[in-house]
C-alpha cells in the first residue's frame, strides 16, 4: 500500500466530515430524530437542481445555498406537518422528504439535456477526487472540500460549546427547556438548520446516502458506551475519526482479499463505523449483549447458589431429615432450575467449600452455614417487615421475602431488626437464626 500526500487529504477530509456529522448527530439521536438526516440528505435534491436551472452554473456557493435552502425547509415543514396535521414525526418526514426528492428527480429528468448534474456524484459522493480542486491557503495548495468542512466543523463545535446547556435541556425535555428561558422551538430549528448546512457541505465526501451514516451510526455507538452526555460526544467523534481513517485504509486492501481491484472511500467508512457499532453492540463494556449476558448469568448463579443453600439449611432444621434423600434430584424438583444452571450451582458451591456430598446426601459445611444462616435470617426478618407494616397475609409473606433476601446485606438486616423490634421468630412461627 502506497501511502501519498493524496491519500492523506482524503482521509482529513473523511474525518472533517465524519466529526461534523457526528457532532450534531449526539443530538439527532438524543431527540429520537435519527432519521431527519437522511430526510434532509434525500430533500435537497431539488435544491440542487433548481439552483443550477436558476444560475446555469455549477458554482459550488451556489449549489451550497440551494441545497441548504431547501434542507431547512425540509425541517420545517415536516415540523409543520407534525404539529399541525397531528401526523406522527416519523410519517411527517417520509412525507416530505419523498416528496422533495421525487421532485428533485423529474426537474433532473426533465432538464437532463441542459443540466450537468450527476446524480451518482450526489447520492454516493466522490472523496477521492476531493485533492483534485484545491485553493491557496497560505501559499499551501489545500482541497477546497477541507476549507468547506473546516469551516462547518467549526460552526458546529462553536454552536455546541456555546449552547451545550441548551441543547441538553431542550433534548431531554423540551417543555422545561422552555420554562427555564431555552427556547425549544428555536434550537430545534437551529440545530436543523445546522445539519442541513453539514449535509449539503458533506455531499462531496460522501454522498447524500451515507451522510446519514456518519450522521447517526457514530452517536448511537457512543451511546452504548456511556450514559453521560459531554463523554458520548467525545466518544462519537473519536469514533468517526477512527471510521473515516480505517475506512480509507479498508478502500485501499480489502478490495485485493475478495478480488475487486477498488471500491468507495465513502462507502467503506460507512461500512468502517457500521463494524464499529456492531463490535460495541456485542462487546460494549456497559451495554454489550455479551457483557449483558455474562452479568445475567453470574446473576442467576450466584441466586442459584443461594437458593440451594437456603434449601439446604430449611431442610436441617427438619426432625426427619435423615429420612429424606437430599440429592440433585430433590433439588431441581423443589428449585425448578434447568440442568445447567443448576450443575453450575453445585459445582461452584463444591469448589467454593460451601456443601459436600456425605453418603450421597448434600450436607453444609461450616463455611456453607454461615451463608445460609445469613441468607435465611434476611429472609425471615423481610416476612417479619412485611408483615408488620404492609399487613400481607402470611401465605403471601415467603414469595415476597425471597426476593429481597438475595439484596441484602448485614447493614439492611440491622436495620430490619430496629423496625421489627427485635423478633426471634417470623410470622409462620419459625426461629430468626442469629
Amino acid at each position: 500500500m502506497n501511502w501519498t500526500d493524496l491519500d492523506n487529504w482524503i482521509v482529513i477530509t473523511g474525518i472533517l466530515s465524519a466529526l461534523s456529522c457526528a457532532l450534531l448527530g449526539n443530538f439527532m439521536v438524543l431527540r429520537r430524530l435519527s432519521m431527519m438526516g437522511d430526510a434532509i440528505s434525500h430533500a435537497v435534491l431539488p435544491g440542487l437542481a433548481a439552483a443550477f436551472l436558476i444560475s446555469g452554473s455549477r458554482d459550488s456557493i451556489t449549489m451550497f445555498f440551494g441545497a441548504a435552502v431547501v434542507g431547512i425547509l425540509t425541517a420545517v415543514f415536516t415540523d409543520l406537518i407534525h404539529r399541525l396535521g397531528k401526523v406522527e414525526e416519523s410519517a411527517s418526514m417520509g412525507v416530505v422528504f419523498t416528496t422533495l426528492f421525487a421532485v428533485g428527480l423529474i426537474m433532473i429528468v426533465k432538464g437532463a439535456d441542459a443540466v450537468d448534474l450527476d446524480p451518482g456524484c450526489v447520492l454516493y459522493g466522490a472523496i477521492e477526487l476531493v485533492p483534485l480542486d484545491t485553493k491557496t491557503v497560505f501559499n499551501i495548495p489545500v482541497p477546497r472540500a477541507v476549507i468547506v468542512l473546516t469551516t462547518v466543523f467549526v460552526l458546529n463545535a462553536l454552536f455546541v460549546i456555546f449552547f451545550y446547556k441548551e441543547l441538553k435541556i431542550s433534548s431531554f425535555d423540551p417543555e422545561l427547556a422552555t420554562t427555564v428561558g431555552a427556547n425549544a422551538l428555536w434550537m430545534h430549528f437551529i440545530l436543523m438548520t445546522l445539519v442541513a448546512v453539514t449535509t449539503v457541505a458533506s455531499f462531496e465526501s460522501v454522498g447524500s446516502i451515507l451522510v446519514i451514516a456518519m450522521l447517526i451510526v457514530p452517536p448511537a455507538t457512543a451511546w452504548l458506551i456511556t450514559d453521560r452526555l459531554r463523554t458520548m460526544i467525545l466518544i462519537s467523534l473519536l469514533i468517526a475519526e477512527l471510521s473515516a481513517v480505517l475506512g480509507h485504509v479498508g478502500a485501499l486492501k480489502l478490495p485485493n482479499f475478495i478480488g475487486y481491484e477498488d471500491t468507495s472511500t465513502a462507502g467503506m467508512i460507512a461500512v468502517a463505523s457500521g463494524a464499529l457499532f456492531f463490535i460495541t453492540l456485542f462487546f460494549g463494556p456497559k451495554h454489550g449483549i455479551v457483557i449483558k449476558s455474562v452479568e445475567r448469568f453470574w446473576t442467576l448463579l450466584r441466586i442459584s447458589r443461594e437458593d440451594i443453600l437456603g434449601l439446604l439449611y430449611r431442610l436441617g432444621e427438619l426432625k426427619n431429615v435423615n429420612d429424606l434423600q437430599v440429592n440433585s434430584d430433590l433439588f431441581r424438583k423443589v428449585t425448578g432450575y434447568g440442568k445447567g444452571m443448576y450443575f453450575s450451582a453445585i459445582i461452584s458451591l463444591k469448589l467454593d467449600k460451601k456443601i459436600c456430598v456425605d453418603n450421597g446426601n448434600f450436607k453444609l459445611t461450616d463455611r456453607g452455614k454461615r451463608m445460609a444462616k445469613s441468607l435465611i435470617r434476611s429472609h425471615r426478618l423481610w416476612e417479619a417487615y412485611l408483615h408488620k407494616y404492609l399487613n400481607l397475609p402470611i401465605d403471601h409473606l415467603h414469595f415476597s421475602a425471597e426476593r429481597f433476601e438475595h439484596v441484602t446485606d448485614s447493614k439492611m438486616q440491622k436495620q430490619l431488626l430496629l423496625k421489627t423490634e427485635l423478633p426471634t421468630q417470623d410470622p409462620h412461627g419459625k426461629d430468626i437464626p442469629e
